[in-house]
């Protein structure tokens, strides 16, 4: 029987996965503590609201999809307290903190200096450049999910021998943090979860398959280097054969949300 192996969720929309045991999905359809923050170019919009659901596409403020560097970015966020962490990693040593502040407007205010510091020591500096892009504002309440790409936010989920198909084919190493799911299967084969349809139980939670998740340029950053090192846009179409690149799926939970456990069963549901 399939089952979940990892769990993910993202605070900070564009940043890197905090891995999780245990996920919360809402009756709206989205993760509990998931893109409840942001960091906002200062010409952004807020986010456009449709059928009473938030959702800001990523354009809008930082985001691995033109800033790969921040895979070198690790982040936790504790909710409670509602206090983020980010600590930078090397290639040998342990990560060194950056920034490790509330949501007071002090610490909103340190959290901006320290990734926009960070990110003009990278390669990626010409992009924080361009017009209308500087200040940097650190925006969301710290427990609303509102920044998606989607009005319905959804649940994202792949298989984890799709990404091992692809790990075989690229001269650098392919892993999940690339895809940036929020449910990770284990016992399914490749490329399987493309294939459903109509309705699928995650452990206690029932899910309606919406569509599968066109892929976009943030798969091609190393989430421990930073560097852009796998074409894998390009993989998916020329090597796999898919007519747009194309990985994991989108899901809608049927009659309200419930909690997602690392170990929970994946089958098929009337």
């Amino acid at each position: 029987m399939p089952f979940v192996s990892s769990l993910f969720r993202y605070p900070v929309k564009g940043f890197t996965p905090e891995s999780r045991d245990v996920l919360t999905v809402q009756d709206d359809g989205r993760v509990a503590g998931d893109r409840v923050l942001a960091f906002r170019f200062a010409d952004a919009a807020e986010p456009e609201d449709r059928d009473g659901l938030d959702y800001w596409p990523k354009s809008r403020g930082l985001a691995l999809m033109d800033f790969p560097s921040l895979a070198r970015l690790r982040l936790t966020y504790d909710d409670g307290a509602r206090r983020v962490r980010i600590a930078l990693t090397g290639p040998v040593d342990a990560p060194a903190p950056i920034a490790d502040e509330g949501l007071d407007p002090d610490g909103r205010r340190r959290l901006v200096e320290a990734v926009t510091e960070y990110v003009q020591g990278t390669a990626d500096a010409r992009r924080l450049r361009a017009e209308g892009r500087l200040p940097l504002a650190l925006v969301g309440d710290g427990g609303t999910s509102r920044f998606q790409d989607r009005p319905r936010g959804f649940v994202s989920l792949h298989g984890k021998a799709s990404v091992a198909v692809l790990d075989g084919i690229s001269d650098a190493p392919v892993d999940d943090r690339r895809f940036r799911s929020n449910i990770v299967v284990e016992g399914l084969a490749p490329w399987a979860e493309l294939g459903w349809t109509g309705r699928v139980a995650v452990g206690d939670v029932l899910f309606e398959v919406q569509q599968p998740i066109g892929r976009c340029l943030a798969v091609h950053a190393n989430p421990d280097t930073g560097e852009r090192d796998a074409p894998l846009l390009k993989t998916l179409t020329k090597e796999v054969g898919q007519d747009q690149p194309t990985l994991g799926i989108l899901l809608l939970p049927v009659g309200g949300g419930g909690e997602i456990r690392v170990g929970d069963e994946v089958r098929p549901a009337p």
